[in-house]
């Protein structure tokens, strides 16, 4: 798949943001990546609301083989073929890619305030707990008047 087929593909939709990716393209909207147009086909972005959605038209998720292992990405699923020829109901399948990438988002923003507040929070306990009183200065006999100090 070519760029220009993509931005075709996806004018009833609205206006995409296309950029290279991997051996292909990522295809992002507002901001949120929502599908990959790769060798093996395009995926859509999906979620548990979606997923069903997918299994229904036989498709399968994102895969991809390293040397050890195939590698299965249960967040992209590849969009049915009879949708090629079908921009309005693809558009419908888009939307519904982009507000799972939405809420995705949604849910790992809030995780990782949920993570970062819990870890300022033992940062803070545990550096109240590791801190040593702070040493007292002791004058040097005979060098009060000139306010001379050691540390000890």
């Amino acid at each position: 798949m070519d760029r220009d087929f993509l931005i075709d593909l996806f004018s009833a939709f609205g206006p995409v943001t296309i950029r290279r990716m991997f051996s292909g393209y990522g295809i992002s909207a507002d901001g949120t990546n929502f599908a990959l147009a790769l060798r093996a086909g395009l995926y859509f972005r999906a979620d548990a609301t979606t997923i069903p959605k997918f299994e229904a038209e036989g498709s399968r998720p994102f895969q991809y083989q390293t040397r050890a292992k195939a590698v299965t990405v249960n967040s992209y699923w590849q969009l049915p073929a009879r949708l090629f020829d079908d921009p309005d109901e693809l558009s419908d399948w888009a939307k519904a890619a982009l507000a799972s990438a939405q809420r995705a988002a949604v849910k790992k923003r809030s995780k990782a305030k949920t993570r970062d507040a819990s870890q300022t929070k033992s940062k803070t306990v545990a550096k109240a707990a590791t801190r040593r009183p702070a040493a007292r200065k002791k004058t040097t006999p005979g060098r009060k008047a000139r306010g001379r100090t050691r540390a000890g």
